[in-house]
């Protein structure tokens, strides 16, 4: 099948290439809008969650009178509130904006509050409502008074932030750091590219693919916005895994055309012996990530839904494009693939695999101790791991931003310099089982005992509309703290009035909510990747055993990749060299994301690796030299897509919003963990303790999977030397391992 498509690739090799440029072209046209269709950092609240409930029925039942603008204004003279021309200069911005922008505008001197204040009464803020029946047409009625909020009257400086300006940070944030990162991490590639290949032209193909998957990518996910939700972090997630992804299936074709081509073949043979080998190999690759991804649809969370379906559509895009662009380019190219040679140092000619190299002799001395490697290594990853069961968790706020954002500035002064931090609230939503007025007695019985609550403040009723009435409770703790979240379960305890139904929401109750409704699902999707990832290695391999070991291996590189995320970004280890500060918690969002994209990628190099060594045990049948000979020759195509694949990665840690670097780091350590540590030591370990039974399955499996099972030509490329004596395949009873395959 994969053959045949290669050879219908070189027969029409010039339409699928202006094909790829017409999607180039729509994807630079149509994606450029797509930024202002993503929604910011929103979208990790669960539809059916209290919180979320208690939040659409206080929409339905109250004006929306919250501040969506908060502008700090600080003096730089020595001034204080109390001075009459301080007053004036905020009282004259305030009374500037335009009436149909504004719904309301409160602070000190119109509420009198000394809330208002800050402690040294040097600083005052400005609670802006804006007009506007929705997000969007208040987001609208924001930027037209933009300018004018960042624009300091004499002698103040003024700082804008506010639950309407942090997505747009985030999306302005965002936007930066992909471009940052293609214009630093595309020259990098390109060298790399040509350190591998020595020639600009073969060097030249998989970057083709990446900027066409990067293009293409843009149309993709113009398309998913159509139909559902799209969040900013899908679109920097998918835009350069994308990127990466397919750079990397290119190499893997690149190499072993080259090779088919140093063997004899002509560039057809070798272009359908690259798409029988690398190219089955690229197809269960991407597959099993996209399964992968299609697994956050478990998820009821827009950010994991929208990821789940922008992460799928966009790996199998770059699945295509190397299926289908990067042949017909390689039957172009033909054997000039070698040509405009970079006149580089030529490296010491290594000997044949079977007399050593570094691979082969790393795979030989773990396979001569291989209970001890086993042991050591599991145990070395699992202590990588267990700083991860101290993490605290939050929900995406200005503290994930850099410190220069207006968002986290605010946050960061109404906590520290005013006595009372207005995000520091929260509301219960009571349905009343008859009229607000006629219960009050009962109502306000209620508010007493929430205010008994350890860590409330004060508790008032703040709206009644019919039977429904709102509670606005101030508390004192730390939002993301564990006294919150105990807060928020009293919260939730305290018995509502007869009759009547009570919702708490507010941001320790959501972020109570989130953890609930991840740790529900979360086994769920572990479970079905898991699944996936079993399936698929073993209509690869037809094993039952690998696919198991691959499963196993991949949580041991997450548990590490988890561990190092912890020390980092929640206790601040190399905050200093990343450029950031330390919040004290986790994303929650990170987890479910490194979970799907590391799983996936973890098992991008089984693949390789396994299907070279299952060429050398079909020819050879002997586990040893089959192991070491398949870890030697697949090294340097794995090793330079792993670097690849880290620069790209590596371009999120360098983003300013802290969650990139979470998932950027997060990826770089289970990249490298399993492209050295695990190929070269626990997978050669592995396969030694197995033996025979590495390619072992029930009989009635392994009779399906003679009959419908994919496998790659027995035969390895002609510059892997002559093959060995033929061993004769004989039946499969499922009582023993699998002797051949063929």
């Amino acid at each position: 099948m994969f053959a045949a498509l290669g050879r219908l690739a070189v027969r029409r090799r010039w339409p699928i290439v202006v094909a790829a440029l017409v999607v180039a072209v729509l994807g630079s046209a149509l994606g450029g809008g797509a930024m202002a269709l993503f929604t910011g950092g929103a979208g990790f609240v669960d539809p059916r969650s209290e919180s979320n409930r208690a939040d659409e029925l206080l929409k339905d039942n109250f004006r929306h009178d919250g501040a969506d603008v908060v502008v700090v204004y600080r003096s730089t003279d020595g001034r204080t509130v109390d001075d009459p021309g301080f007053a004036r200069s905020v009282r004259d911005v305030v009374a500037s904006l335009p009436s149909g922008t504004v719904a309301a505008g409160r602070t000190h001197w119109s509420t009198r509050s000394p809330d208002f204040v800050s402690t040294d009464r040097r600083a005052t803020y400005v609670a802006l409502t804006m007009a506007g029946a929705t997000d969007e047409e208040r987001a609208d009625n924001y930027d037209e008074i933009k300018d004018r909020l960042e624009t300091a009257p004499p002698g103040l400086t003024a700082t804008v932030g506010g639950g309407l300006v942090f997505p747009q940070e985030i999306n302005r944030l965002s936007l930066g750091d992909i471009v940052r990162a293609e214009v630093i991490t595309m020259p990098i590639l390109l060298v790399l590219l040509v350190l591998v290949f020595r020639s600009a032209i073969a060097a030249c193909l998989p970057l083709a693919i990446g900027l066409l998957t990067m293009f293409g990518s843009l149309t993709v996910l113009r398309v998913v916005t159509a139909f559902a939700d799209v969040s900013t972090y899908a679109f920097q997630i998918v835009t350069m895994l994308g990127l990466g992804l397919a750079i990397d299936y290119a190499l893997f074709l690149v190499t072993r055309f080259r090779e088919e081509l140093d063997g004899g073949a002509d560039v057809e043979r070798a272009v359908a012996r690259t798409m029988a080998t690398a190219g089955r190999a690229v197809v269960f690759s991407g597959l099993t990530l996209a399964a992968c991804f299609l697994g956050l649809l478990i998820f009821p969370q827009l950010i994991y839904r929208s990821i789940g379906y922008a992460g799928a559509a966009v790996v199998l895009f770059a699945v295509a494009a190397t299926l289908t662009v990067l042949p017909a380019l390689l039957a172009i190219a033909g054997r000039r693939v070698n040509s405009l040679r970079v006149p580089l140092p030529r490296p010491r000619r290594r000997a044949p695999a079977e007399a050593g190299g570094l691979w082969y002799r790393l795979a030989h001395a773990a396979m001569r101790r291989p209970v001890a490697t086993v042991v050591a290594i599991t145990a070395l990853l699992v202590s990588l791991g267990l700083p991860f069961l101290g993490v605290r968790w939050g929900i995406p706020d200005p503290a994930l931003l850099p410190d220069s954002a207006g968002s986290k500035t605010v946050a960061r002064q109404l906590a520290d310099d005013f006595g009372n931090d207005p995000g520091r609230t929260m509301t219960a939503a009571v349905t009343l089982p008859g009229d607000a007025a006629s219960l009050r007695p009962q109502v306000l019985e209620y508010a007493g005992r929430l205010d008994q609550v350890a860590g409330v403040e004060r508790v008032a009723v703040t709206g009644e509309n019919g039977r429904v009435v709102r509670l606005t409770m101030r508390y004192e703790y730390a939002p993301t703290s564990d006294e919150a979240a105990r807060m928020a379960r009293g919260l939730r305890a305290v018995e509502p009035p007869r009759g009547a139904e009570a919702l708490i929401t507010g941001r320790p109750a959501t972020l109570l909510d989130v953890r609930e409704a991840i740790g529900d699902r979360m086994p769920l999707v572990a479970l079905f990747v898991a699944a996936v990832c079993f399936v698929l290695l073993f209509w690869a391999f037809g094993s039952v055993l690998l696919p198991l070991k691959a499963i196993v291996f991949s949580v041991l590189s997450l548990g590490a990749s988890f561990g190092a995320i912890t020390l980092v970004f929640q206790h601040g280890w190399l905050s200093g060299v990343l450029g950031f500060t330390p919040a004290g918690w986790l994303d929650v969002v990170f987890p479910v994301i490194i979970l799907v994209m590391a799983f996936g990628l973890a098992l991008d190099y089984e693949v390789f690796l396994v299907s070279r060594i299952r060429e050398e045990w079909d020819r050879t049948h002997d586990t040893l030299e089959s192991v070491a000979a398949g870890a030697q020759r697949s090294s340097r195509v794995i090793t330079s897509a792993a670097a690849l694949l880290l620069v790209v990665v590596g371009g999120f840690a360098l983003g300013q919003v802290v969650l990139m670097k979470m998932i950027g780091v997060g990826l770089v350590i289970a990249i490298l963990v399993d492209a050295t540590i695990v190929r070269g030591l626990l997978v050669p370990a592995t396969m030694r303790l197995l033996g025979r039974w590495a390619w072992w399955a029930p009989g009635p499996l392994a009779r399906w999977w003679e009959r419908h099972g994919l496998r790659e030509l027995s035969a390895p490329p002609s510059t892997a030397g002559p093959p060995g004596p033929a061993v004769p395949a004989r039946p499969h009873d499922g009582t023993e391992p699998v002797e051949s395959v063929r």
